[in-house]
């Protein structure tokens, strides 16, 4: 029979994970992060956390081995600890997404529907052949950080003083953090308002 304590200890360590992802700010610090590395106190910001409370959330994560940090000066910059924690996280998405009906009607109510939705390889085709406008309504620091070739970046807080920047007679299909990201819908609410033709990448940065 095997050794009961050491594998009380290694299922331990498999829950620490679970522990670490178990709070909802956390989740939303990983879905930021997961678009490139940021400094606490931007996350702050974008989470709507008070400083101290972000960090603590950080350092949860970074106990748990799901983030890393270096210094920038006098700044600590997190990031991701490797490519496998963002799928976890859009892993668990997908989980509560199928088997809690909760999920569905959580995300209705966040993120509003009947926002058409396109497909990443219909999108990457209709690309290629210059049928589309790709548009990043990201922050420009999570755009500068990584986007998709040739897609423009107009933040949405700046997209309604900024349409003439976009042309009239192309569609317009807007991306942002993933797939349960409010930007990109708000965008394409706001084109088709104006008589634009567009639709919103069916996910995001993160998937």
């Amino acid at each position: 029979m095997g050794d009961a304590p050491a594998k009380q200890q290694l299922f331990e360590q498999f829950a620490a994970v679970g522990k670490a992802l178990s709070n909802p700010k956390r989740l939303e610090l990983l879905d930021l992060l997961a678009q490139g590395e940021c400094s606490v106190e931007a996350l702050a910001v974008a989470a709507g956390l008070g400083l101290s409370t972000c960090s603590a959330n950080l350092q949860t994560l970074r106990t748990a081995g799901l983030v890393t940090t270096r210094r920038e000066k006098t700044k600590v910059i997190y990031s991701l600890a490797g490519p496998d924690v963002a799928a976890l996280f859009a892993d668990l998405r997908t989980v509560a997404q199928t088997h809690r009906a909760e999920t569905e009607r959580a995300r209705i109510a966040y993120l509003g529907d009947g926002v058409e939705e396109l497909p990443r390889e219909e999108l990457l085709r209709r690309a290629e052949a210059g049928e589309v406008v790709v548009l990043d309504v990201r922050p420009a620091q999570e755009y500068a950080a990584a986007h998709i070739p040739g897609a423009r970046s107009i933040p949405i807080d700046e997209l309604a003083g900024r349409l003439a920047e976009l042309p009239t007679d192309t569609e317009v299909v807007a991306y942002c953090r993933g797939a349960y990201c409010v930007f990109a819908h708000q965008a394409v609410r706001l084109l088709r308002d104006q008589g634009r033709p567009a639709r919103k990448l069916a996910d995001g940065m993160l998937e």
